[in-house]
């Protein structure tokens, strides 16, 4: 069993970098993907623990990709498996991603303020076991303060988009990021593609052009979509040479319905995913 997308603290997920790798070792898995947002922070960290764990370890991150405006509801994540090296035009691009990540929580904060919560940066950071701030860790800030009941209230009232304290995060145009991706040694894949909301008339169009212009893969089985979907989405990718992935997108506690190691329709992800991902290595 491994999984190809799964967040730590270094982002929006609740285990540490460390901690994720314990528990991906503990329920049998043999190899594991740390996929952060827009961040390699906990790369290190969980790259030593897999070492002492035994378990194969894939550097990656998940990117944000500036999409159509007219689509609201839509938005597309570019998954890069195995960055090995780094290059500094990749450093740069993640260090500005992280500065405008910061300004946006500032921007948060500030519509919070206008709604007379006084919830502070200092609190919303205790929340984030020490890792990047982003909306899982207001949402967290607001049912601690008795506001919202759960996480999904908070997102459907608040933080969700079109909602006051949303605030849209910075995104990269898909054809840099994924040279990006690609000379730091690593594959461009196009995360959940159901969460780019086109219709079926309309995506295998998209992604025959994203192929065109650098695109590796893509995850067809992710845990939000149904099982047919993931199907037919597997056939399209493979129709048009592209690798085929599989995650759990785990994010710890944050998301409790997702497991390690599990995809859509409760499956287990086989290492045979990876075994037709030669360019990932050994």
């Amino acid at each position: 069993m491994i999984d190809l997308h799964t967040h730590s603290t270094a982002s929006d997920g609740s285990f540490s970098p460390a901690a994720l790798i314990d528990a991906a070792a503990d329920q049998g898995l043999t190899v594991l993907a740390l996929t952060d947002h827009d961040t390699m922070n906990g790369l290190e960290e969980a790259q030593n623990k897999a070492l002492v764990r035994g378990i194969r370890f894939i550097p990656g991150i998940e990117l944000e990709i500036a999409w159509r405006p007219e689509i609201p509801q839509g938005e597309f994540h570019l998954l890069g498996l195995g960055i090995s090296r780094p290059s500094a035009s990749f450093l740069e691009a993640v260090a500005e991603l992280t500065r405008l990540r910061e300004e946006r929580n500032r921007k948060i904060l500030d519509a919070m303020r206008k709604m007379d919560i006084g919830i502070d940066l200092e609190e919303v950071a205790a929340l984030s076991g020490g890792g990047s701030i982003g909306r899982p860790h207001f949402a967290a800030a607001l049912v601690r303060r008795g506001l919202v009941k759960n996480q999904e209230q908070a997102f459907s009232r608040f933080l969700g988009k079109g909602k006051p304290f949303y605030v849209p995060k910075a995104a990269l145009e898909f054809s840099t990021a994924a040279a990006l991706i690609k000379e730091s040694g690593g594959l461009a894949v196009l995360a959940h593609p159901m969460s780019l909301y086109l219709s079926w008339g309309r995506l295998p169009s998209l992604v025959r052009e994203l192929k065109d212009r650098g695109l590796d893969g893509i995850e067809a089985w992710h845990p939000t979509a149904k099982v047919g979907a993931c199907r037919r989405l597997e056939a399209l990718g493979l129709s048009l040479g592209l690798f085929i992935t599989a995650g759990s997108d785990f994010h710890g506690e944050w998301r409790p319905d997702r497991k390690l190691g599990i995809t859509a329709g409760n499956r287990r992800i086989s290492e045979a995913v990876l075994e037709a991902i030669p360019l990932l290595g050994k």
